[in-house]
């Protein structure tokens, strides 16, 4: 049984499950927007890419934040997905973060896209 992210309740009042592939999309989603620290248990999990939201939108940020994402899901998620690829968008003041991949064990392609603001265009 996989726990629904974020933590909740079914209708029957029992703790809400989830499918595989929304699993992942879920844990993809921690990795991403976990800040390093932030677990008592697992100091150095997480991404780090909270902080980068708060950078100068530039291109150098959006280089920055794909290395950073490839190698927090290459390092957490290893075990479930391969990373298929990871681009990084630096438009205005969005961020736009799309991870590619594929569950272990199957070909099927995924693609997520995560967006945050950023702290302005330079």
């Amino acid at each position: 049984m996989n726990l629904t992210y974020p933590y909740r309740f079914d209708s029957h009042g029992a703790t809400a499950a989830s499918a595989d592939a929304t699993h992942v999309r879920d844990l993809i989603e921690q990795v991403l927007f976990t800040a390093p620290g932030e677990r008592v248990m697992r100091p150095d999990f997480g991404s780090g890419i909270g902080q980068l939201v708060f950078a100068p939108n530039s291109t150098e940020l959006a280089s920055a934040t794909q290395m950073l994402v490839h190698g927090a899901l290459q390092q957490w998620l290893g075990n479930l997905i391969t990373v298929r690829a990871v681009a990084v968008e630096a438009e205005d003041s969005t961020l736009s973060v799309t991870v590619q991949y594929s569950l272990r064990g199957s070909n099927e392609l995924q693609v997520q896209t995560y967006q945050r603001p950023t702290g302005g265009a330079s």
